[in-house]
């Protein structure tokens, strides 16, 4: 796993997911989301939970593919299930097919967008860090399209960076995190440029905004499975 190095050098365009990312994803993923593991155990649990055989799980924006083969080692041989992961990044895919051929695993993955991808219906639909990447005035669309994938009962697991309603807890929570990333090695000149990078791209909602999109779009109940300071996991139920 190779060191995230990216933003030691002045920037010279927004943040997106090409092959300079992709290289040093995993290790960005751990020092850059607070208690990644704990909230991907969480999604793990709470996806196997869901799952019967002859399912099928969805993981949007799957990058590479890591949390799809934790849930593949824990499924074992004992459920018949499809585990599909959907990615727009070529490099990101790219990265992922080497990881799964290096442990052999049976994993769909696709280059696509998620948002014309022709769905199967599934048991569990994953999106972690991804609908803050996608543009307000089509996220509402994509959730409704993941509720009409699932069948009824299924979950939508989703994790998110949210902002407080309120200007100065935000503020706070903010440095927060600031402070987190530099306990991880980060540089505050790193960090500054990394904000900068995704300025405009990485666009959060409060964590009210989040519940309420997944009810305003077939969901009958959202809740939060974790959270740290703007970081949150949340499970809906079909």
């Amino acid at each position: 796993m190779k060191t995230d190095t990216l933003f030691t050098k002045p920037i010279s365009k927004q943040f997106e997911f090409d092959a300079d990312v992709a290289a040093v994803f995993d290790d960005m993923l751990l020092r850059s989301v607070p208690f990644y593991k704990e909230s991907q155990t969480l999604t793990r649990r709470f996806a196997l939970n869901a799952l019967s055989n002859g399912g099928i799980v969805y993981d949007l924006g799957c990058s590479t593919a890591s949390l799809l083969l934790e849930i593949e080692r824990s499924i074992g041989k004992e459920r018949d299930v499809r585990l599909v992961g959907i990615d727009n990044s070529v490099a990101m895919i790219e990265h992922a097919r080497k990881k799964l051929e290096a442990y052999g695993s049976q994993i769909e993955l696709y280059e696509g967008d998620i948002l014309t991808f022709s769905y199967e219906k599934a048991q569990v639909i994953i999106s972690n860090y991804t609908l803050q990447f996608i543009r307000p005035m089509v996220r509402d669309a994509l959730v409704r399209t993941i509720s009409d994938t699932l069948n009824e009962g299924g979950v939508f697991i989703f994790s998110e960076k949210v902002v407080s309603e309120d200007p100065k807890l935000n503020k706070e929570l903010i440095d927060c995190y600031y402070d987190f990333k530099k306990v991880q090695g980060y540089s505050e000149y790193e960090i500054v440029q990394k904000r900068e990078a995704l300025e405009n791209v990485l666009i959060p909602y409060t964590m009210n905004e989040n519940i309420q999109m997944a009810k305003n779009n077939g969901f009958k109940t959202c809740e939060v499975l974790f959270r740290w300071a703007n970081f949150a996991t949340f499970i809906a139920i079909k």
